[in-house]
């Protein structure tokens, strides 16, 4: 079940807030319609989840009130535990391919399992949760029904952001009566939605056909419309899957963290991974970057610990090696702007810095989305042909329309802070003011004309066009 679905919206979403709010126990539904939730597309596996958060329930809390070295081995266990599920279901297979690869004579047995929806985010939730309390950032959860909510609870659970616990340990222990951002929450959803339906899928088939053609045949024209429809596609549907959990967070009480921040705005790569993923960016900072000694060891260690989060970020998103090149592509950038080119650049001027970022991103992009390296690599040599931008037969014609154009044009448009920048320009009433607790990025002032002019009316062009078609995936899903 994903969030664009009209069988979420019209069937799951109204029937679950019915039960949330007019039961006295709201914990307890949450979690039974998150169980329900991700019983849906992962029946099977829902025990073995299950296992796993009273196996992280037991073992942090004898974290919890343990010292020294048995405390440190506990912590140990506990996270070998988590990875060792995760490397089972996600990297066993690419383990055994690559190997095969190596060992032809002698190949080993392939796991045949699929990838476990959502295990990369509950995996790092419950790694994140395990850790902070071995540091005594808070104590530990005495209730399992409130830690399993935690890690079940459905808005985050299959594609993120990723929410640690000390973010919504405060909303977990209140009694979540107060109801004033229900209204919020549904603004929040459809706008996600919107995203997702409206610019996510409709330059999904451009992007699909251009990197399905085979390796040698694309001409330029297409490989760059294929390029950028899959820029403007990965944004918009996991940004749009971003703001429909924060949306359906606000609706249950709780707030979650912002997940993007117009990466595409960014003025370098740096940059770029401080509004991409955020919540992914500052979970490697704060449990890979900083343990292993952030920028504090000298250059030659700083270039290090880059690298290595870098290859872990690649390897997070996908067990394959356009993955781990992919994050090394990105990585070798970061290092690239911290032993002198972030100096240049900034001396540069906006246009040449924004530039770059979108270049080096696009064709990360193109890596990230291929099917093989020898893929990856024909791809964006298509891409630098200029001779085929003459010859070219614009190979995708017959995919793009009116709706298709129109997409582009918005997808552009909105993957910068425009439409904020026009909306602090409408004056809002007083009572719109930002809540203090709100991340920065839910800043509400400006807003209050979008419901009537925009909001249902995006909403109703949104469902219609769920209702007339079959392409609807989530891309994180993948990963």
């Amino acid at each position: 079940m994903v969030f664009s679905s009209i069988i979420f919206i019209f069937y799951f979403l109204p029937l679950f807030l019915l039960a949330y709010y007019v039961s006295g126990w709201r914990t307890a539904v949450l979690l039974a319609g998150s169980a329900l939730f991700y019983a849906w597309g992962e029946g099977k596996y829902l025990a073995l989840l299950g296992g796993l958060i009273v196996l992280n329930y037991v073992g942090v809390r004898l974290i919890d009130r343990s010292g020294g070295a048995r405390r440190k081995a506990l912590l140990a266990g506990v996270v070998a535990v988590d990875l060792s599920v995760l490397g089972w279901f996600k990297y066993a297979g690419f383990l055994a391919s690559s190997l095969n690869d190596l060992l032809p004579d002698d190949p080993l047995p392939e796991p045949s399992h699929h990838l476990l929806l959502g295990i990369s985010f509950f995996t790092f939730q419950l790694i994140s949760y395990a850790v902070d309390i071995y540091r005594r950032v808070l104590p530990a959860e005495r209730s399992l029904t409130r830690f399993a909510t935690y890690v079940l609870m459905f808005p985050h659970l299959i594609a993120g952001p990723i929410v640690r616990y000390a973010h919504i340990a405060d909303e977990l222990h209140a009694d979540r009566k107060r109801s004033g951002r229900i209204g919020l929450g549904v603004q929040y959803f459809i706008v996600g939605l919107c995203q997702k339906v409206l610019i996510a899928n409709t330059v999904a088939p451009v992007a699909d056909f251009a990197f399905g053609l085979p390796a040698g045949s694309i001409d330029a024209t297409t490989a760059w419309l294929g390029a950028v429809a899959y820029t403007l596609q990965i944004y918009f549907d996991f940004c749009g899957y971003s703001n429909m959990a924060i949306g359906l967070a606000f609706m249950l009480g709780f707030t979650f963290p912002k997940n993007f921040d117009f990466p595409y705005a960014a003025t370098s790569i740096t940059d770029f991974w401080r509004r991409w993923h955020i919540s992914l960016s500052s979970w490697f900072r704060d449990y890979v970057y900083i343990p292993l000694g952030g920028n504090r060891g000298g250059q030659v260690k700083t270039l290090r610990n880059l690298t290595i989060v870098f290859l872990l970020t690649g390897l997070w998103h996908g067990a394959a090696w356009t993955f781990v090149v992919w994050g090394l592509f990105h990585g070798a950038f970061l290092v690239i702007e911290r032993v002198g080119f972030g100096r240049i650049l900034e001396k540069a001027p906006a246009a040449g810095r924004h530039a770059y970022v979108l270049a080096v991103v696009i064709v990360g992009w193109v890596i990230f989305r291929a099917e093989t390296l020898p893929q990856a690599i024909a791809y964006v040599r298509a891409m630098l042909n200029v001779r085929s931008f003459e010859s070219s037969s614009l190979q995708l014609q017959h995919l793009v329309n009116a709706e298709v154009v129109t997409a582009f044009v918005a997808g552009m448009l909105l993957s910068v802070p425009l439409a904020p920048a026009l909306l602090r320009r409408l004056k809002a009433p007083p009572s719109d003011a930002p809540s203090p607790d709100l991340p920065p990025h839910l800043d509400t002032r400006g807003v209050a004309a979008i419901p009537a002019a925009l909001l249902l009316p995006g909403f109703a062009l949104s469902v219609a066009v769920l209702a007339g078609t079959s392409l609807n995936p989530f891309l994180y899903f993948r990963f």
